[in-house]
């Protein structure tokens, strides 16, 4: 397959791939190519990751969901291989390729996982398009507070943005994990198939603007209670303990303000998906319809 908008070996993406069991299709959403994973069948389940990722990075929840539910995971406008225009990253237009995304790919109401910056994304829509969804799952998420994350993650991420390389990647991935180390023992090889396509995806041309403008509009701002309390549909919280970047006390406050349930997972900072995937999907599996 011959991945658009990129301008490194598609064969990184082919072996990420090669292991999962999905499909791939390109699709365009709201004037936007789109690359969209597919696999399984049963109650729809749109996975969204964080800035810098790609439908790819769900890994360890694709395989384990896709036994018993059907499985969406896009790459974002701007990443993986996603292409992007400039203007598309408003809330507005956000909402309008979501909304394009489910119509495309979803027979029913979807249950919406969103991660980090993927959480505010589904929370914004969630806000006026809760007859379109199941339920909400937000995982380490942005947008219950403004993004202020520890000085030792907000340095790392600016190193990296401005100089991305591997040493400048290692250190952001030391601040997203809790044990960086072991992250790297489980995953062995494909580890470093992981970082490759990390660092390409920022190294794209229109890489770092995307994930700027996806922060300026999406991830940093704080959604406005009045908004966040005028969702309908349960909506559940999942965090690591140890999270940097959006730390557990806003997953607190959000649920005594709204009532959410939170599950709080241990040792892991904000990819629990990662560094904890076996106790991520046992929580993940009591969110899901049959599943």
């Amino acid at each position: 397959m011959k991945a658009m908008a990129l301008n490194f070996d598609s064969s990184i993406r082919e072996s990420l791939l090669a292991e999962l069991p999905v499909t791939e299709r390109r699709l365009r959403l709201n004037g936007v190519e789109t690359a969209v994973l597919e696999g399984g069948e049963g109650r729809p389940v749109i996975l969204l990751h964080g800035p810098g990722g790609y439908g790819a990075q769900w890994v360890h929840v694709i395989p384990a969901l896709a036994q018993c539910s059907r499985v969406v995971a896009p790459d974002l406008p701007g990443h993986g291989a996603s292409g992007y225009h400039s203007g598309s990253t408003t809330p507005d237009q956000v909402n309008s390729w979501l909304e394009d995304l489910i119509d495309c790919t979803c027979d029913a109401p979807p249950v919406l996982v969103g991660h980090t910056l993927g959480g505010a994304i589904a929370a914004r829509f969630a806000v006026d398009n809760g007859d379109r969804l199941h339920s909400l799952v937000l995982v380490d998420s942005m947008g219950l507070v403004p993004f202020q994350p520890a000085p030792e993650f907000g340095a790392a991420l600016v190193a990296f943005l401005t100089t991305p390389d591997e040493q400048t990647h290692d250190s952001l991935w030391s601040q997203c994990v809790h044990d960086y180390a072991e992250v790297r023992r489980r995953h062995g090889e494909r580890w470093q198939l992981l970082r490759e396509y990390n660092l390409a995806g920022v190294r794209r041309s229109d890489g770092i603007p995307a994930i700027t403008a996806w922060m300026e509009h999406i991830g940093s701002p704080a959604i406005p209670e009045e908004m966040l309390a005028h969702i309908r549909i349960p909506v559940s919280l999942v965090w690591g303990r140890e999270d940097r970047a959006t730390p557990l006390a806003a997953a607190d406050m959000a649920a005594a303000r709204f009532g959410w349930p939170l599950h709080v997972i241990d040792a892991a900072a904000d990819d629990p998906t990662l560094e904890q995937p076996e106790e991520f999907m046992r929580v993940l599996r009591t969110l899901i319809p049959v599943c």
